[in-house]
């Protein structure tokens, strides 16, 4: 018999808090479809002790606690946060399971996830 709290760990999975984080992220915002490649955009602490330090949001803060993603310098004063190679395997898992990404909504990550090819009648019309 296996022990569920053994196999959660060996297999992690993302917090109700953390799929909402994913969901927002990485929807598509004015016509415009997020990469994972580019990261989630991080603000910056503007003063006080931690000035231009990334804010980083609680789901963001518990996934690079358990390893699923890092943050890493982006363009200019900014920071992104990155999934990592344990991050990328627990998101094909949620975008496979039946309630975790719409196939719909969010067809262009599973496509970069490679669970999806790309149409070619919409890489044509997207030019």
């Amino acid at each position: 018999m296996t022990d569920p709290v053994s196999s959660s760990r060996s297999s992690p999975t993302f917090t109700a808090a953390e799929r909402n984080l994913i969901r927002r992220e990485l929807g598509v915002r004015f016509g415009t479809s997020p990469r994972l490649a580019d990261g989630i955009h991080l603000r910056t602490w503007r003063g006080g002790p931690q000035a231009g330090q990334p804010k980083l949001p609680v789901a963001v803060q518990s996934m690079v606690e358990r390893g699923l993603m890092m943050v890493r310098p982006g363009p200019g004063p900014f920071a992104r946060a990155f999934f990592t190679e344990a991050g990328l395997a627990t998101l094909r898992r949620l975008a496979g399971e039946r309630r975790g990404l719409d196939p719909v909504q969010y067809a262009h990550v599973r496509q970069e996830l490679g669970l999806e090819k790309l149409n070619t009648e919409d890489a044509n019309a997207r030019g």
